[in-house]
């Protein structure tokens, strides 16, 4: 078991398909001691944000659930209330093992204020712990009491009780017991201690890793006062150093595409000559390092792939997420590269009809794609 004393707090962005879901899973196993079964991490909650994601899906929330012919409310801890439930109850027992809360797609939702008051514990001292602690109500902690693994209930008379004694009956009880043995200084005192006070704070065997993709401009916007709390990990793209450096999954080495007239092209060899032409038109493309393409953006159902699935998804993602405002970089390059005249690019469906040509050409050209090649006015903005 990996014993560590800092936790992780950390932001993985890049390209769509660049593997940073991949990624957090060898930092789990690698860093933070996490096994994993198949696809799911041991010790670890993940959640995906979005529009409709709220602080109280965050936190907890009260809910009414029907019992015969009366409705009773049982309150449901959330995310991050269950990943420090489970840090908090590791500490508690001993275990010495590190949990992590998986954050996906973490700039899709209000990220200010889903986090709430949650925004302060993201500050942590040397010693892991948050800097500071903040305050939730009661009936947060009782869910998060929940999450640790004790019974709690609220009785009729409105009494909150944890393994039936009265919540506070049963903190000090236990805080007398912790003092008088060897669990002092070891965590078990300064977390019960916490909860005493209706407070909490980030323990160090609780490490944060969430990703953003930016090229999707239907986001909402990070502030620096949320950023400077993280650090921050690119995850690159794939480009020709990979094909030189040999740098190409197993997988998709091996992956060919199929065309209509029955021939086929080396899927991985398109992918970079995608990102090499992306990548010519640097001046006029904002945030070209998100704008490329992974290895994994299109996942095959089947061992090959086809230019009809390109089209569905490569380049429809070319055409309203890369050169969005503006259809001529893409005109001029169909007649500079393809040899093609007076082309026109009214319609998505204009744009189709070059699919294969514009594939043969970018996987047979990986190298011959340079920024000098054509001519980009770069007082334009895309």
């Amino acid at each position: 078991m990996i014993n560590q004393d800092k936790p992780i707090q950390k932001i993985l962005f890049g390209s769509p398909g660049t593997g940073k879901s991949y990624q957090i899973a060898e930092i789990a196993e690698k860093q933070l001691g996490i096994k994993s079964d198949g696809h799911i991490l041991s010790n670890t909650i993940k959640v995906v944000f979005h529009p409709e994601y709220t602080y109280s899906d965050f936190m907890g929330k009260l809910l009414p659930i029907s019992n015969g012919n009366s409705v009773v409310y049982k309150y449901y801890p959330g995310h991050f209330l269950q990943a420090l439930g489970m840090a908090y109850e590791a500490l508690i027992n001993r275990k010495g093992q590190n949990y992590l809360l998986v954050i996906d797609e973490l700039n899709r939702g209000n990220a200010a204020a889903i986090f709430g008051s949650i925004f302060q514990l993201l500050d942590r001292d040397n010693d892991g712990w948050s800097n500071y602690e903040v305050d939730i109500s009661e009936m947060e902690l009782l869910g998060l009491f929940n999450s640790i693994g004790y019974k709690t209930e609220v009785t009729n008379n409105h009494t909150v009780r944890v393994n039936d004694l009265p919540l506070e009956l049963f903190i000090n009880s236990n805080l007398e017991k912790e003092y008088e043995s060897e669990w002092i200084n070891e965590g078990k005192v300064d977390v019960l201690q916490l909860l005493s006070k209706c407070k909490i704070k980030i323990p160090p065997n609780l490490s944060i890793i969430a990703t953003i993709n930016t090229s999707d401009e239907s986001i909402y916007y990070l502030d620096s006062a949320f950023k400077r709390r993280w650090s921050w990990e690119y995850v690159d793209a794939p480009s020709n150093s990979d094909i030189t450096n040999r740098r190409i999954p197993a997988d998709i080495l091996r992956l060919p595409l199929s065309l209509s007239d029955n021939t086929s092209l080396d899927w991985y060899r398109c992918i970079v000559g995608v990102n090499e032409f992306i990548k010519l038109h640097h001046q006029s493309i904002r945030r070209i390092e998100d704008k490329q393409i992974g290895w994994w953006f299109i996942k095959p159902n089947g061992c090959q792939l086809t230019s009809e699935e390109v089209k569905d998804k490569l380049m429809f993602y070319l055409w309203d997420g890369v050169f969005t405002r503006n259809k001529q970089l893409l005109a001029k390059f169909i007649e500079d590269k393809l040899n093609k005249k007076n082309v026109v690019l009214a319609t998505y469906a204009d744009f189709l009809v070059y699919t294969e040509d514009l594939l043969r050409y970018w996987h047979n050209n990986i190298n011959a794609v340079t920024e000098n090649e054509l001519k980009v006015d770069p007082s334009e903005d895309f």
